[in-house]
Order: C-alpha cells, then sequence, then structure tokens
C-alpha cells in the first residue's frame, strides 16, 4: 500500500545481473517527500544498480519497487537523472544548450523544440551557472563543465525526484562549492538522492544515508560516523567533513588528522 508522503517505497527488493548471485538482497527503503538522501558504498556494492532500478531500466527478480505510489516506468517523467558517466562521440556537433535540452523529450514528442522547452533548458543552465555556455561545443568543454551540464539536463524535465551519479566528478574544488550550495536549493522544491564516494558529503544538509553493499541499511545522517562507514565498506576508513576535521576510528588519529584539530 503506498504511504502517500513516501516518494520512494522500496520492499523486499532482490536484484543480480546472474542468476543466482544477487547485487542487492532483499533490501527495504523508504524516502518521505521533503528527504534527502546520499548513497554510499564500495565500488560494485550496488549503488548504480539502485539508480538504475528505480529508473525502471532494471527489474527486480523479487520484490517492489513503487515511486509516487506508481511503478518506475509509470513514474519516469517525474524523475530526473544524470549517470555517472556519459558516452558521446567527440566529433559530433551539439552545443551545451541541445545537450540540455535532450531533457525535455518527453513520451510523445515529436518535431521541434517549443519556446518553453528553450526557456526550461535555459533556467537550468543559468541555476547551474553556465548560462554562457549554452552555445560552446559540449565537446570542446572541460570535464567539470560537462558534469554540470548534464546535471542541467536532468532538471530540464523539471522533476520531482532527481538522482545524481557522482555530481562531483571532475568538478573542481570552486564549483564544487558553488554545486553544493545548488543542491541545498534544489532540495527545497525535490527529492534529492546522490550517489557519492566523497564520504564528507554526508555531513551536508542531507536527512538519510544509504549504505549499499549487497545488503542495504538506513541512517539518520547526524548518527553516520566512522565506525558505520567501517561497517559498510568492511575495512578502516576516515570520514573527513568539509571543515576538514575528521570523524577517526583508527588507531592512530595523529596521522589521519585527528590529533591535529
Amino acid at each position: 500500500m503506498h504511504t502517500s508522503d513516501a516518494i520512494i517505497e522500496i520492499r523486499e527488493l532482490t536484484f543480480g545481473y546472474d542468476a543466482g548471485n544477487p547485487v542487492l538482497d532483499s533490501i527495504n527503503l523508504t524516502v518521505k517527500r521533503g528527504q534527502s538522501g546520499c548513497i554510499v558504498g564500495p565500488n560494485g556494492g550496488g549503488k548504480s544498480t539502485l539508480l538504475r532500478l528505480l529508473l525502471g531500466l532494471l527489474t527486480p527478480d523479487r520484490g517492489t519497487i513503487r515511486i509516487f505510489g506508481e511503478s518506475p516506468a509509470a513514474a519516469r517523467l517525474r524523475i530526473g537523472y544524470m549517470p555517472q558517466y556519459h558516452q558521446l562521440d567527440g566529433a559530433f556537433p551539439i552545443t551545451a544548450l541541445e545537450v540540455v535540452l535532450q531533457g525535455r523529450i518527453r513520451r510523445g514528442f515529436w518535431g521541434w523544440y517549443t519556446a518553453a522547452d528553450r526557456a526550461a533548458a535555459m533556467a537550468s543552465l543559468e541555476e547551474m551557472g553556465i548560462a554562457s555556455l549554452a552555445p560552446r561545443s559540449f565537446a570542446a568543454l572541460s570535464g567539470g563543465q560537462r558534469q554540470r551540464v548534464l546535471i542541467a539536463r536532468a532538471l530540464a524535465c523539471e522533476p520531482q525526484l532527481l538522482l545524481l551519479d557522482e555530481p562531483t566528478a571532475n568538478i573542481d574544488p570552486g564549483a564544487e562549492e558553488q554545486f553544493y550550495a545548488t543542491l541545498n536549493i534544489l532540495r527545497r522544491r525535490m527529492t534529492v538522492l546522490t550517489v557519492s564516494h566523497d564520504l564528507g558529503f554526508v555531513n551536508r544538509e542531507i536527512d538519510l544515508v544509504i549504505c549499499v553493499n549487497r545488503q542495504l541499511t538506513v541512517h539518520q545522517a547526524g548518527a553516520f560516523n566512522a565506525e558505520t562507514a567501517n561497517a559498510v565498506y568492511h575495512h578502516e576508513v576516515n570520514l573527513i567533513q568539509h571543515d576538514h576535521s575528521c570523524f577517526c576510528s583508527c588507531k592512530h588519529p595523529e596521522e589521519c588528522g585527528e590529533g591535529r584539530k
């Protein structure tokens, strides 16, 4: 049964690319309206697979997923998505604005983009602070600029749920701070789930830390610490906050920075 304030509901979901070898095993997750989350875990733990399941690009072997009370496929037009990697022929003549306009492609789309489509695309570029890049060739942009263009494409569909897979990869520190400021604004009007290897990200203004490593556990952001991270990654990790302090569970805190605060 759909809970009225739940944006995402996953119940006893199992999925594997090979029979008998699940990537995700009997996971449960509820994300309510107004909440934001950061998905963390080791490489190969199932983070990107979870996003593809939420998008309806993969089908669970067992269990259910509901987005806005619907199947992922039915809810897809209400979801914005930025993939971890982009694949584009560098010789393909497309501008940054034309990449963002792809986010306006919708069911039944046929013909030219409308004035409303172009206005929404430009608004997304402006929100990411890169409106001046609109006429530039996408292939000629830096890695960080491309990343922000892809986030703008995800925003162009005016989503209610935004899924970002490693959005800060290839972004320089200054642009990263701008991105975090933009993300905090976005969270006021939509639900945002972000996959990140930057464990310091969980100290930002998010509500849930969604730990994925075949199993799934959810923690309130304020309760996530080095011990919790160690349990997810199965080895000692140092959780560095963006104010450069360190939650450390290792035996030599002076070596990781804890002793130098």
